[in-house]
């Protein structure tokens, strides 16, 4: 397997740290705009190989595929560069693995009850492509979505029988401290990303309403909040609906009632978001200042802190997990959180990259690893519920970040 890694940020460099322990690979090219961070990463190991690259020309990926012998492209950017890469790795005859799809855009009407244009729709419009020429595009493969989508798998073919609602819901305890000791904001993954998939309309899937868009539909942003109460010392935090993946993915693969998503942003997040959208800073369209045309949100995440430098004055847990309610394999009501927690004091000790980045990161590498061992296998568009999930399980496990279940009341 030959790998090419576009991205070389703080998921990125976690995928270098994280893959340089195993032996699944041939060669893994580190490829960013930024030629230095390339290096940085491409450092790691002596089958690692540095490259600049243009996320947003399907040209470039595809001639940086051809000249490396690149057979499996690793998507580690923002998602806005998402179709120039996977159209570059179809175009080189490589597979493709991405963390998050394609994006998409609200409803022109109404935006709070019906879906526009889906996450993934653009890739999936695909998917009879790929699979015509036998080659896998695995979508959604990293910490959220992706681990929740095995655990829906998992919950499917070894918990319940039938499912009423696949709940992904996402919580931490992290904070970040200044030189002296005091809490900053600083978001710990991508700006650009946390800013669209918060700012955007909410997805949820009902199977009752499978006869209106499939079933999706919308809600306003940071809509239905709960109080969740996390494992491992994290504990009560409310979560409100985020449009994310694991909503548009696990219904196609994973009979369920309903599918949702809910993360854990806190009151103070949850302001900033909305003072950034109120003056326009949540913006993708360039406008021009002084003489400079600039996106308004890369201005905001280039203010802020990268999220890849954070770790080193970060404390706490993150939790990333699946609540699965319905009947259980016995017949009976059963209520089961499937979750993974990571220390970032662990992860900075162990790897030298926070918990955030690095929990999203080591999914695509256990991924990547079944694929080469022929265990995951496949062609089309397919996300993480199309295969078995105890493989992958079991070598997270293997892998030093064991997962855990937990009980609830019915």
């Amino acid at each position: 397997m030959r790998i090419l890694l576009v991205g070389a940020g703080g998921v990125g460099g976690a995928f270098t740290a994280i893959a340089a322990r195993r032996d699944f690979f041939e060669r893994i090219v580190v490829a960013d705009y930024d030629v230095a961070r390339a290096e940085k990463g491409a450092a790691t190991d002596e089958r690692y190989a540095a490259a600049q690259i243009d996320a947003s020309s399907a040209d470039s990926v595809e001639s940086l595929c051809r000249e490396h012998g690149i057979t499996h492209v690793m998507n580690a950017v923002d998602p806005v560069f998402n179709m120039s890469i996977f159209e570059g790795a179809f175009a080189a005859g490589a597979d493709y693995v991405d963390m998050a799809m394609s994006l998409s855009k609200p409803h022109p009407d109404a935006p709070y009850s019906k879906c526009g244009v889906k996450l993934g729709d653009e890739q999936f419009a695909q998917a009879s492509r790929w699979e015509g020429a036998g080659r896998l595009a695995l979508v959604g493969m990293g910490v959220e979505p992706g681990l929740s989508d095995v655990f829906a798998r998992y919950a499917a073919d070894h918990l319940f029988s039938e499912i009423d609602e696949l709940g992904t819901r996402d919580g931490a305890n992290l904070v970040v401290t200044d030189d002296d000791g005091n809490e900053v904001f600083a978001p710990s993954f991508s700006m650009w990303t946390t800013i669209e998939e918060c700012l955007n309309p909410p997805v949820i899937y009902e199977k009752a309403r499978a006869e209106v868009d499939g079933g999706w539909f919308t809600t306003p942003p940071f809509s239905e909040p709960e109080v969740f109460d996390f494992p491992e010392g994290i504990g009560p935090v409310e979560c409100v609906n985020v449009e994310h993946e694991e909503v548009l993915l696990m219904p196609r693969w994973v009979d369920c009632k309903r599918a949702t998503f809910k993360y854990g942003l806190g009151d103070e997040f949850i302001n900033v978001l909305k003072v950034l959208h109120t003056l326009g800073l949540d913006k993708t369209e360039k406008v021009r200042v002084k003489g400079v045309e600039v996106s308004p949100r890369d201005v905001v995440a280039a203010v802020l802190p990268d999220p890849a430098t954070v770790g080193p004055r970060m404390k706490g847990k993150t939790c990333a997990g699946l609540w699965v309610t319905g009947t259980g394999k016995d017949g009976q009501p059963r209520s089961t959180y499937l979750y993974h927690v990571v220390d970032n004091e662990w992860t900075m000790q162990e790897y030298g990259h926070q918990c955030v980045v690095w929990q999203t990161a080591i999914n695509p590498v256990v991924a990547l690893e079944l694929i080469a061992r022929g265990i995951w296998s496949g062609a089309g568009i397919l996300g993480p519920e199309a295969f078995d999930a105890q493989p992958f399980l079991d070598l997270l496990t293997e892998y030093g970040s064991p997962w855990g279940q937990v009980e609830k009341q019915p």
